[in-house]
């Protein structure tokens, strides 16, 4: 068992940033993959970024790709989504997920989800 926290969310104005946090706790298992999905209303489930245990090897979308950095702070159990040169566009709700023996960007690998974060960005 996996639980997730996520914490960071907010209001924007297009161009800013946000640094979104994804604590994990409740499993040891070395080899644990997250990932940060988003969804806007009316829309599918969307994966942003993936980073993958051990090398840290990371998977982003396109949409995303060159202003979106995620990364993980292994001391503290936590994986962050840092955003920049932030759009309307990516305005949505942010889950942070955790799959097992497995990574990247699709939604059906991962098994344990947080709660979302909410990210509004305003032009």
């Amino acid at each position: 068992q996996v639980r997730l926290v996520e914490s960071g969310g907010g209001s924007v104005q297009a161009g800013g940033s946000l640094r979104l946090s994804c604590q994990a706790s409740g499993n040891k298992n070395s080899r644990v993959c997250v990932g940060w999905f988003r969804q806007a209303p009316g829309k599918g489930r969307e994966g942003v970024a993936a980073i993958s245990p051990p090398s840290g090897s990371a998977y982003y979308a396109d949409s995303v790709k060159g202003r979106f950095t995620i990364s993980q702070d292994n001391a503290k159990n936590t994986v962050y989504l840092q955003m920049n040169s932030l759009k309307p566009e990516d305005t949505a709700m942010y889950y942070c997920a955790a799959a097992l023996w497995t990574c990247g960007l699709a939604y059906y690998r991962y098994a344990y989800w947080g709660q979302g974060t909410q990210v509004t960005v305003s032009s």
